[in-house]
């Protein structure tokens, strides 16, 4: 992943100072890594017993290896970028990811058509084993500490866990949530 610092200048004019203010604001412009975003979800999905059990589970699962990750080394894992939806963060590139590793057959996705007047259930299910030589011992450690955190909860679960967070509390609905207010969650990383 390839990540640089942009520096945007602001200059005001203020009626009652003599000269222009300067604000710098400076935002983190990341990359998406292809290779690792497509291997954290064949991570994800082989360990939690091969399949994951809906869109709402797998886009909530990024969500929490992503910012979990930049709350603790201030980088992230996949490069994507997160917003505020109304089921909770989701990762803008997530469906185009998943649609390239359909065709390649890295993953297979089925439809479950559960209950009676509710939509079908998406259900990613591993085609091939995650290559963990992408991975460093740092992301190895997160992607299983989210595994054991939250692996076991449903979609809707980590939907209100994630509602319940600074980063999507602190965002107007459909934009885009800044990675920086990870710091503001106070996550325990004591295990790892």
């Amino acid at each position: 992943m390839t990540s640089s610092y942009v520096r945007i200048l602001i200059h005001s004019q203020f009626t009652n100072l003599p000269s222009r203010c300067c604000i710098i604001i400076q935002t983190l412009d990341m990359a998406i890594n292809k290779k690792k975003y497509q291997n954290t979800i064949l991570y994800l999905c082989q360990k939690l017993g091969g399949k994951i059990k809906g869109k709402k589970k797998l886009a909530k699962l990024l969500y929490f290896v992503d910012f979990d990750f930049y709350e603790k080394y201030q980088k992230v894992i996949t490069g994507d970028i997160y917003k505020a939806l109304p089921m909770g963060p989701f990762p803008v590139e997530l469906e185009q990811i998943t649609s390239e590793m359909l065709k390649k057959k890295f993953l297979d996705i089925n439809l479950i058509k559960e209950r009676e007047g509710y939509l079908s259930t998406e259900t990613y299910s591993c085609m091939s084993e995650p290559d963990v030589s992408l991975f460093n011992v740092n992301e190895i450690k997160m992607l299983d500490r989210v595994i054991t955190k939250y692996g076991h909860l449903n979609g809707k679960q980590l939907e209100e866990l994630s509602h319940s967070e600074a980063p999507f509390i602190a965002t107007k609905p459909k934009e885009k949530i800044p990675y920086e207010l990870s710091f503001y969650r106070g996550t325990d990383f004591t295990e790892i």
